[in-house]
């Protein structure tokens, strides 16, 4: 029997005994590991049911799931190997769970300010773990909002019908603050069930009805359209709000319940801290809530939502563009967090957000781009990257999770995030423009330019009912998707030589698939092989085309085989037979002729295609696509016709060297599972133009 996907991701992280720690997101394992080194990222990447490999900064280490990641934790956790490895109990005194050894552990390496990434942190934890029932609650909006904009359902709010049925999402955000405040104080290891009942003591009837006492005095605020009320408490003025749906007092509240609370530890004995910490903690940290912390984090979730606000409406055209353009940066760190926030703030204080309609831009344009990859996965019958993209783009039309195609695909394929930000700009631009000349009216009777919502919804296809001039948003989305899905199947996504890579496999799994086949095709493959020929931009010339039986050193140099040029991949073989040629001439010539199918924009790698169909990858140095073309003076264009010996490039090999990179020039065939047989010539210093390669068809 086949190992399960469980034990076959622990086998590949390097064993139980390599796992510190194991928690998991939305999407992701995350793993604390005691050497990273030991990871087999390549089997992870290709393993079925895994849709990414990304390493971390230290010994951490991710393993991107798709929704289904909860089953595959649980699965993982119950392998009799994991019985003493990767998590402490979630219980009991004394105990640590999954998270807090994690966070326990984590050495910080997003930037040079620890007490920033620190702070990230903190956001990121404390509301990741409620991501699951804000999704399920902005569906639930999604769908009743279509049902009444299909009169299928009546917008009466008198109903004990629709009353119930409001009940079941508004609890999730009525009692949000509480949630957070469990979260925040367990991230800062703090009883967690001590920072959710200090924020309930805000939100019981009884602290409520403190608006409606008679020696109460409020004021109306016209601006956000709510009332600020004092009571007089013991003869102390307490300014009162409502506190459900807010998520600034919960985080400021766990960070003084911290520091109380482990001063606490300190002064009281270990004997009765059971009792007379949690003690102390509501009196003290209650108090300063309800008077000072309460009303500051108010006062700040106000400040934020009137800023964005005012500046959605004077600078909308920047507002609306700006968002979508940030946020493929943010998300990937986890810094996206404190606009979350500030979208939940929008809703409890203004009644509605305007952040969400931008951000469906930049998801959108994301799915698109995802979208593209599938495209380009099945024409070129990349099983992998098929299913790698189908269970991305599927968590993101239908659950709004950018995750799985951030860590699967496109943090993989850097060129992805060129094209993708054209679609976020685009997009931008349309839905700055619509809702300028189609602004949207508040149940206030505000008129609002942009798009709104009243609801906190993951931006998927099912939650396009949520917003205010729902084809405005529609529009935008749609553009914002199809740029990025055309872009990439227009210019690919892929290096040359990851296309190569992908092309050499696709070719090797036919043959192994079909050798029958591929045995009687081999034979007339010469003969035919000029009627398939790509066509150039100059005119080749009109002879019928001679059978490439060797492939020319393209450099002077000493010649190598590839296991001995340190590039794994070129190792492997994946990318077909050849040499690696440490070079001693900075000229770098055309080693066969043909066509120049692929030439990087860096001038790295050139693919030719022969007039017979020998495709040939020439790649100048390891690693080099990192220096950006600096040092390489490309003398050809793409589709160009070349001849043996014409000049590809002129490189400074110093500067390769000074930049730490291999000068290692390496040499494959790509179609090697096509042909007969390819044989290096290894071990010899040749000049360029001197015969490496046999070929034999």
């Amino acid at each position: 029997m086949a190992d399960s996907l469980a034990s076959q991701i622990i086998t590949a992280i390097g064993g139980p005994e390599n796992v510190r720690s194991l928690t998991h997101c939305a999407t992701r394992l995350r793993f604390e590991l005691a050497d990273a080194s030991k990871v087999d990222q390549n089997a992870l990447e290709h393993m079925k049911g895994v849709l990414g490999a990304v390493p971390q900064s230290g010994d951490r280490f991710q393993v991107v799931i798709g929704g289904g990641v909860a089953t595959v934790y649980e699965n993982i956790m119950h392998l009799p190997e994991m019985a003493n490895a990767g998590a402490a109990s979630a219980s009991g005194e004394g105990q640590k769970s999954n998270a807090d050894v994690k966070a326990e552990a984590r050495s910080k390496a997003r930037g040079k300010v620890a007490w920033l990434d620190s702070f990230f942190e903190y956001l990121a934890d404390s509301f990741r773990p409620i991501l699951g029932v804000l999704l399920g609650a902005s569906i639930i909006i999604a769908l009743v909002n279509l049902l009444i904009s299909l009169n299928v359902i009546p917008n009466d709010e008198a109903s004990a019908g629709w009353v119930f049925v409001k009940a079941i999402w508004k609890g999730v955000f009525y009692f949000l603050p509480i949630m957070v405040a469990y979260n925040a104080a367990k991230k800062l290891k703090v009883d967690p069930w001590l920072g959710g009942a200090i924020m309930a003591i805000l939100m019981t009837p009884q602290f409520t009805s403190l608006m409606d006492a008679k020696t109460t005095t409020c004021v109306e605020n016209a601006a956000l359209g709510t009332k600020s009320c004092t009571a007089n408490i013991f003869g102390i003025p307490m300014a009162l709000s409502d506190y459900s749906g807010n998520v600034f007092v919960p985080l400021l509240m766990a960070a003084v319940l911290a520091l109380v609370y482990h001063g606490l530890k300190k002064i009281i004995p270990e004997s009765v801290q059971l009792v007379f910490v949690p003690f102390f903690c509501m009196i003290i940290v209650g108090a300063l809530t309800a008077f000072i912390i309460g009303p500051i984090g108010v006062w700040v979730g106000n400040g934020l939502g009137v800023g964005l606000a005012w500046m959605n409406t004077h600078a909308p055209f920047i507002f609306a563009i700006i968002i979508p353009l940030l946020y493929p940066f943010l998300v990937p760190l986890g810094l996206h967090w404190p606009l979350n926030a500030l979208m939940l703030m929008n809703i409890q204080t203004l009644g509605y957000d305007f952040i969400q309609g931008p951000m469906g831009v930049w998801n959108f344009a994301c799915f698109g781009a995802t979208a593209g990859v599938l495209f380009i996965a099945v024409r070129d019958k990349d099983k992998d990257m098929r299913q790698t993209a189908l269970g991305a783009l599927a968590a993101g039309l239908l659950g709004g999770v950018s995750e799985p195609s951030l860590y699967g695909i496109h943090l993989r394929y850097k060129l992805v995030y060129k094209r993708m930000l054209v679609g976020c700009g685009l997009g931008g631009v349309v839905i700055a423009v619509l809702g300028w000349l189609f602004p949207s009216v508040t149940a206030a009777g505000q008129t609002v330019h942009g798009v709104t919502t009243t609801a906190f919804a993951f931006t998927s296809l099912l939650t396009i009912p949520v917003f205010d001039q729902m084809w405005v948003y529609a529009v935008s989305i749609a553009v914002s998707f199809l740029t990025s899905f055309f872009l990439i199947i227009t210019f690919d996504y892929r290096t040359p030589e990851q296309k190569a890579e992908v092309l050499a496999r696709a070719a090797a799994d036919q043959k192994a698939a079909a050798p029958a086949v591929e045995a009687k095709e081999a034979a007339p493959a010469a003969t035919t092989a000029t009627a398939t020929a790509t066509a150039t931009k100059t005119e080749a010339p009109a002879v019928a085309a001679a059978a490439t039986t060797v492939v020319n050193a393209p450099v002077a140099g000493h010649v190598i085989a590839l296991d001995e040029t340190g590039d794994p991949v070129f190792a492997s073989r994946a990318l077909g037979e050849g040499v690696g040629i440490q070079p001693t001439d900075s000229e770098v010539v055309a080693p066969v002729s043909g066509v120049l199918q692929t030439v990087a924009e860096t001038g790295h790698a050139f693919g030719i295609k022969t007039d017979d169909g020998v495709e040939v990858l020439v790649h100048v140095g390891i690693d080099t696509v990192k220096m950006n073309g600096e040092g390489f003076a490309v003398k050809v264009k793409a589709d160009e016709r070349v001849n043996a010996g014409d000049p590809l490039v002129s490189v400074d090999f110093a500067k390769v060297k000074d930049a730490g990179y291999s000068t290692t020039t390496l040499m494959t065939v790509l179609n090697t599972a096509a042909l007969t047989s390819v044989t290096p010539k290894t071990g010899i210093d040749v000049k360029a133009g001197d015969e490496v390669i046999d070929i034999q068809r």
